[in-house]
């Protein structure tokens, strides 16, 4: 079962993988972050904010969600996600498009967990009506492939 993370963060450790489940939304849910922009800024961003790296990710209209876990040298998750978020924020240069000031994660304990968010993250455009099979959204990918802890 998956653990709710608001501000606390998520520390890495040798006992446990350390896999995250994040969510960011855009202010007021505002819909400009499904669009060939943003998606090849948000992958260029996350490619030089290597802290943590970004797995699994797919982009809708109003959000994000992505599988993330500890770079060589990682720091504090939270951080991080500010870190990534102004760096978009200032690259994207539109004053419009902004980020909710707070994200929430969840820490993956297990692999059916993991797979259950896998699935989740996959079939969010089908589930929102935009498109009808998960492979025809064109915002999503995979930054760094996925290890398998368990």
């Amino acid at each position: 079962m998956c653990a709710l993370v608001l501000t606390a963060g998520v520390i890495p450790d040798d006992e446990t993988p350390t896999l995250v489940y994040l969510t960011v939304c855009t202010r007021d849910r505002k819909p400009w972050l499904a669009n060939d922009a943003a998606h090849m800024l948000l992958r260029q961003v996350w490619l030089t904010a290597d802290r943590w790296r970004v797995g699994l990710y797919v982009l809708m209209p109003d959000h994000v969600h992505l599988f993330a876990w500890p770079g060589l040298e990682a720091r504090s998750f939270d951080r991080w996600v500010t870190y990534w978020k102004a760096r978009f924020t200032t690259a994207f240069g539109n004053p419009a498009c902004r980020w909710q000031k707070y994200s929430f994660h969840h820490r993956i304990r297990s692999g059916e967990s993991c797979e259950a968010k896998w699935r989740y993250i996959l079939e969010n455009p089908v589930r929102a009506g935009l498109i009808e099979r998960v492979e025809g959204w064109p915002y999503q990918g995979e930054i760094f492939k996925m290890q398998f802890w368990w």
